[in-house]
């Protein structure tokens, strides 16, 4: 069987034997719009729980738009000029409107790839695009705290601009459920004290904190109360299949074109099955998300439903910018040096985690169910930070693969070509060596 595994750039074929019981899972063929640029005007004249865009901008004067950073293939080419043009035929000025990159505590998006990630020179040389720093004490609005004691710091640009909209890929999201609408907000332009809260230990750990779960899920309910201290925020929501199409865009009020966008999305990112397999092979998402190993922890997670106990999972992820911050590849070492449930000790009494130490966190999920292998692009120093087991130099995927497939001596293999953009799941339970919060 030829499968074509989401890697880097042009993707990985992998040529498994026809002798092993191979079941792909990925998304039914969806619909794509034959005229995305048409979708989105329509999307913007045709809002849910809002005026259409140019009744909401007649009569402000500035306007703050937010897109999601270079890791999220977000078709910004297709969604933002429309919206800057109904921004200016209201009569905003150009120069009173802002796209504000969120970047979280991410690194800044500038140069080259500021404009791949705008994706259309004319909004570059019209409005003011800018990025988010989430360290820069003096760029936020503190605006209190929520219910929990999370405290609120956002952008000043977003909190003090007359027009709010966020635009946001809605897919599955290991943490919130689902990424999009209040989600590029709360990370995404929050200050590092508001981030730092909300990803401790107490909402990682929660059992709801996962992909494609919203009711319940603590860190949703967080980012919505978040959202909530703003007033009216405004949203446009896209979603595409798996070669990039847009296959469906709404524009309305942040929470209910969202939750809009999420029912859409959940028909074909949601696939469950009646049991569990011993080896899984799966992906880092491809080009962006698997530019750094950071990014790769989410398709680990993404596949653990389907895992049986002490299966294996194999991901094949570029990784062509390594480990990712600085700050994780220490967390990463921390891992490395206490191992699982060591580590989760380690951080259970914070009340604010370090800077990404989270993503160490949600790796540990998986490693808890079974044994994690990697092929990738990462140099032999950076290998070891990752705490699983690494290809070595010269292997071949296939050669990779088949090793571990002998040792299981089961030739039943599920194979997730999108990585983390599909989540499957079994209905049988899954004993885990941690307890499941703190």
């Amino acid at each position: 069987m030829r499968v074509k595994m989401n890697y880097g750039r042009n993707g990985l074929v992998l040529e498994l034997p026809d002798s092993w019981n191979t079941l792909v899972i990925e998304k039914s063929e969806m619909p794509v719009a034959g005229d995305p640029h048409g979708a989105v005007l329509e999307a913007l004249a045709n809002p849910v729980g809002s005026r259409a865009l140019y009744q909401e901008a007649t009569g402000l004067r500035t306007a703050c738009v937010l897109i999601c950073d270079i890791t999220r293939p977000v078709p910004n080419s297709t969604i933002l000029p429309p919206i800057i043009k109904e921004l200016l035929r209201a009569g905003i000025k150009p120069e009173n409107v802002t796209v504000l990159v969120a970047t979280g505590l991410h690194r800044p998006n500038e140069g080259e790839e500021l404009r791949e990630l705008v994706g259309d020179d004319w909004v570059i040389e019209t409005v003011k695009v800018v990025n988010h720093f989430a360290r820069n004490d003096g760029d936020h609005v503190d605006l209190g705290k929520t219910s929990c004691g999370t405290p609120i710091k956002l952008d000043r640009g977003f909190v003090e601009a007359d027009l709010k909209i966020v635009t946001g890929l809605v897919e599955p999201h290991f943490m919130a459920g689902y990424s999009g609408g209040r989600k590029v907000i709360a990370p995404g332009i929050a200050h590092k004290d508001t981030i730092t809260t909300f990803h401790n230990a107490a909402f990682m750990e929660h059992p709801r904190a996962a992909n494609c779960i919203l009711e319940g899920n603590p860190l949703h309910m967080e980012q919505l109360e978040v959202v909530h201290r703003l007033g009216m925020v405004l949203a446009v929501n896209v979603v595409i299949d798996d070669r990039r199409n847009l296959s469906f865009v709404n524009f309305g009020e942040i929470e209910t074109s969202h939750l809009e966008a999420v029912a859409y999305m959940r028909r074909y990112a949601e696939i469950c099955t009646d049991r569990r397999v011993k080896t899984i092979i799966t992906s880092g998402g491809g080009y962006p998300l698997d530019k750094t190993y950071y990014q790769t922890v989410k398709s680990m997670v993404g596949a653990m439903g389907l895992l049986e106990n002490s299966g294996d999972i194999i991901v094949f992820s570029e990784c062509s910018e390594g480990m990712g911050s600085l700050d994780y590849v220490q967390a990463q070492k921390q891992l490395v040096k206490h191992g699982v449930d060591g580590f989760l000790e380690l951080i259970k009494p914070k009340s604010r985690a370090a800077i990404d130490e989270w993503q160490t966190e949600m790796q540990l999920k998986p490693m808890r169910i079974g044994n994690i292998h990697l092929f990738s692009g990462l140099s032999t120093d950076d290998r070891p930070l990752t705490g699983v087991n690494c290809a070595e130099d010269g292997k071949s995927p296939l050669e990779f693969i088949s090793g571990i497939i002998e040792k299981n001596g089961d030739g039943s293999v599920a194979v997730i070509p999108e990585g983390p953009y599909v989540i499957p799941c079994s209905g049988v339970p899954v004993a885990q060596s941690s307890e499941s919060a703190p």
